[in-house]
C-alpha cells in the first residue's frame, strides 16, 4: 500500500507546523521557510551546470543544510517543541565563514560592484543570492514577531555572502572576468 503525497488538510488555507499547531498559508513563517525551499530549489539548478568538484560538493552540503534551516523555521520555539528537531547552530555559520574566506583568497578584491551573470553556474548563484536576501528579508520580519533563537538570521545573512563569493569562484576558475558595473554619466 503506497502512502498518497496528498493529505487534504490543508485545503482550508492552513498548514501544520513540527509541533502540531496550524497557521494560515499565508502566515510570516511559511513566508520564510517557504523561501528557503525555493532557494534550496535554485541551488539544485545551479547543481546541474558545470562546476568545480570542490564548489559542487560544497553545495551539496548546503542543500542538506537548507532542510535544516526550513526545519528550525517551521519548529516554533515556543512552545517547545515535543520532537527533537535540527536547529541552525553557530558551527553552521563558521563553516560558511571558512568556505568564503578560502574562496577570498582565490579571488582579486573587488574595487566596485559587479553585475551578476557569467558562466550558467555562475548566474544560477547569483539568482540563489537575491532569493537568499528575500529569505533573510523574511526571517527578519518573523524574529520580531517570534523568537527565532540566535542563529537563522545570521545563516541566511552569511549564506548570502557565499553564494556571492562562490558565483565569484566559478566564474573565475572558468577563466570568465567579472564585470564591473558601470553607471551612465
Amino acid at each position: 500500500m503506497s502512502t498518497r503525497i496528498y493529505t487534504k488538510t490543508g485545503d482550508d488555507g492552513t498548514t501544520g507546523l513540527f509541533g502540531g499547531s496550524r497557521v494560515s498559508k499565508d502566515h510570516l513563517r511559511i513566508h520564510a521557510y517557504g523561501t528557503v525551499d525555493e532557494l534550496n530549489s535554485i541551488i539544485g539548478i545551479a547543481l546541474t551546470y558545470d562546476m568545480p568538484h570542490d564548489v559542487r560538493e560544497q553545495l551539496l552540503a548546503i542543500s542538506s543544510e537548507l532542510f535544516t534551516v526550513g526545519a528550525d523555521l517551521a519548529t516554533p520555539l515556543d512552545p517547545p517543541p515535543i520532537y527533537d528537531i535540527p536547529r541552525v547552530a553557530e558551527e553552521h555559520i563558521l563553516d560558511l565563514e571558512r568556505r568564503i574566506d578560502a574562496f577570498d583568497a582565490e579571488l582579486s578584491p573587488l574595487k566596485n560592484f559587479i553585475l551578476p551573470g557569467g558562466a550558467p553556474a555562475a548566474a544560477q548563484l547569483h539568482l540563489a543570492r537575491t532569493v537568499c536576501r528575500r529569505a533573510e528579508r523574511l526571517t527578519v520580519s518573523l524574529a520580531v514577531h517570534e523568537d527565532l533563537g540566535g542563529f537563522v538570521v545570521r545563516y541566511l545573512n552569511r549564506l548570502s555572502d557565499y553564494l556571492f563569493t562562490t558565483a565569484r569562484i566559478v566564474n573565475h576558475r572558468a577563466g570568465i572576468e567579472d564585470t564591473p558595473w558601470r553607471p551612465r554619466a
